[in-house]
C-alpha cells in the first residue's frame, strides 16, 4: 500500500495541523532534560514552512488527565520549538476557543503557532473526569456517553483550523484520541498524511516484522513478563533467536527450579513462562537465557556485588545484570543476526556499576549492523541506553516510540496509523 506522507506534497498557501509528540522530560526549573522528541518531529515543520505554508503545533505534555494544571503547560517548550524552527513560534493558551481559532485563521504562510496542551481537555482522550470511584454503573454509562458526544465537538472544533491535516506523532500512534485518530476523518484522502519521523518509525516496523532478513534475533528485556507475555508470542512465529533478559530473566529461572535468592520475580507467572520454553522449542526457536548474573546484597549502586550462576543466587542477595558468561553467549547470537530487535536493557542500567550488560548487547548490535544487519532500538530504557552509551549513530534506527512501538511489533493495527492509511 501506498503510504500518504508529505514528501511530495505542496503546502503553499495551506494551513497544517500538525499532530507531533513534544512530549519531552522537564525538570524542577521547567528546563528540556531530552529534546530528542523535539528534534525528531523539527523536520516535517520545517518542511511545511519552507513550502510557504504555516504550521498549527498541537501535542501532549505529561498526564494532566483532562485537567488544566500549568505544569505541564507546552509554554514551557515554546521558546525551544522557536529556537528548533528558526521562527519566532506564536501561542494559545487553549487549544481550543476563541483564542486558537483567531490565531489559527491569522495565521500566513511561514508562520508557526503552538497550542496548549491537548490533555488539558478530558475530550482528547475521551476519558470522563471527575467520576467517583463509587460511582454505578449508569453514572458511568452517562459520563462516557457525554464525554464522546463533546468530544466530537472538540474534534470538530480542531480539525476547523486548517487544510491539512498531518501526523507526526508515533509515540502516540496506538491511541484512538481525538488529534491522534478521529479527526483525520475530517480531511480528505489526499489532505491527511504522515510526516517524516511516522514515515520512517512504520518503515522501520514493517522492515522488522515485513521484509525480515534472517538470522533475526529480538532481545527483550524488562522486568515483568506479563507485561511482554503478547510481544513474545508473537516474536515466535517469527525470530530465529529469542534473547530474554533483565527481570525476566529471574521468573524464568525459578520456573526451571533454580534459586534466585531475592531477585525480582513473578511467582504467579512461573508456569507461563514454562509454556513459553516449550512453544520457543516447538516452533524451532533458539530460546537464549541467562547462565550468570551479577547479583548485589542490595538494590543500590554501591551495593556489595559478586557474579554466580543464574540459578545459583544466594538468599539476600538478587540479580541486577548479567554475568560476563552471559555478555558473553549474546553477544555471539546478536553478531551473527542480519536482523535486529531490541527492547529493554540487561538489568538496572540506571545504576554505573551495572551497566555492563546493557553496554555490550549495545556494542554487539554496532557491531552486527557495521556488518550489515538492520537494528531497530525501541523502548524508553533501551533508548536512554544506546544513549547513555553514545551507541545511538551505530544502529540503524532508534524509535521515538515506546508503547506504540511495543503495540506495532505485537502485530496489534494501530489507530493512527489506521486513521491515514485506511488498514
Amino acid at each position: 500500500m501506498i503510504m500518504q506522507t508529505i514528501d511530495n506534497f505542496n503546502f503553499a498557501g495551506k494551513k497544517a495541523f500538525v499532530r507531533v509528540d513534544f512530549n519531552v522530560p522537564l525538570d524542577e526549573n521547567f528546563n528540556i532534560t531530552d529534546s530528542t522528541r523535539i528534534h525528531a518531529g523539527t523536520p516535517t515543520l520545517k518542511k511545511i514552512l519552507s513550502d510557504g505554508g504555516s504550521v498549527i503545533i498541537t501535542s501532549h505534555l505529561g498526564r494532566p488527565k483532562g485537567v488544566v494544571n500549568s505544569k505541564y503547560s507546552l509554554k514551557h517548550i515554546l521558546a525551544y520549538v522557536s529556537k528548533s524552527l528558526g521562527v519566532d513560534v506564536q501561542f494559545a493558551g487553549d487549544c481550543v476557543g476563541e483564542e486558537a481559532r483567531q490565531k489559527a485563521a491569522a495565521l500566513k504562510p511561514g508562520e508557526a503557532l503552538l497550542l496548549e496542551n491537548l490533555r488539558f481537555h478530558a475530550e482528547e482522550e475521551g476519558k470522563p473526569v471527575g467520576l467517583a470511584d463509587d460511582a454505578s454503573e449508569e453514572e458511568k454509562k452517562t459520563a462516557k456517553k457525554n464525554v464522546r458526544e463533546s468530544q466530537k465537538v472538540f474534534t470538530e472544533t480542531l480539525a476547523s483550523y486548517a487544510d491539512v491535516y498531518v501526523n507526526d506523532a508515533f509515540g502516540t500512534a496506538h491511541r484512538a484520541h481525538a488529534s491522534t485518530a478521529l479527526i483525520a476523518d475530517y480531511f480528505d484522502a489526499d489532505h491527511k498524511m504522515f510526516g517524516f519521523l511516522m514515515e520512517r518509525e512504520i518503515n522501520a516496523v514493517d522492515k522488522i516484522l515485513k521484509d525480515i532478513v534472517r538470522p533475526f534475533t529480538a532481545i527483550m528485556g524488562g522486568s515483568k513478563v506479563s507485561s511482554k507475555i503478547e510481544i513474545i508470542e508473537n516474536l515466535l512465529d517469527k525470530v530465529d533467536n529469542l534473547i530474554i533478559t533483565g527481570g525476566m530473566t529471574y521468573t524464568f529461572t525459578k520456573a526451571a527450579g533454580g534459586r534466585i535468592g531475592n531477585s525480582i520475580c513473578e511467582d504467579d507467572k512461573l508456569e507461563l513462562a514454562g509454556e513459553l520454553v516449550c512453544k520457543a522449542r516447538e516452533k524451532g526457536v533458539n530460546l537464549v537465557l541467562a547462565v550468570d548474573a551479577k547479583i548485589a546484597d542490595r538494590f543500590g549502586n554501591d551495593a556489595k556485588t559478586d557474579c554466580t550462576d543464574v540459578d545459583k543466587i544466594p538468599d539476600g542477595w538478587e540479580g541486577l545484570d548479567i554475568g560476563p558468561k552471559t555478555e558473553a553467549i549474546y553477544a555471539e547470537v546478536i553478531k551473527s543476526s542480519k536482523t535486529i530487535l531490541w527492547n529493554g536493557p540487561t538489568g538496572v542500567f540506571e545504576f554505573e556499576n551495572f551497566t555492563h550488560g546493557s553496554r555490550s548487547v549495545g556494542e554487539a548490535i554496532v557491531e552486527a549492523t557495521k556488518n550489515g544487519a538492520f537494528s531497530l532500538v525501541g523502548g524508553g530504557d533501551s533508548v536512554a541506553c544506546v544513549n547513555k552509551f553514545g551507541l545511538a549513530d551505530g544502529v540503524s534506527y532508534v524509535s521515538t516510540g515506546g508503547g506504540a512501538l511495543l503495540e506495532a511489533i505485537e502485530g496489534k493495527v494501530l489507530p493512527g496509523i489506521k486513521a491515514i492509511r485506511g488498514c
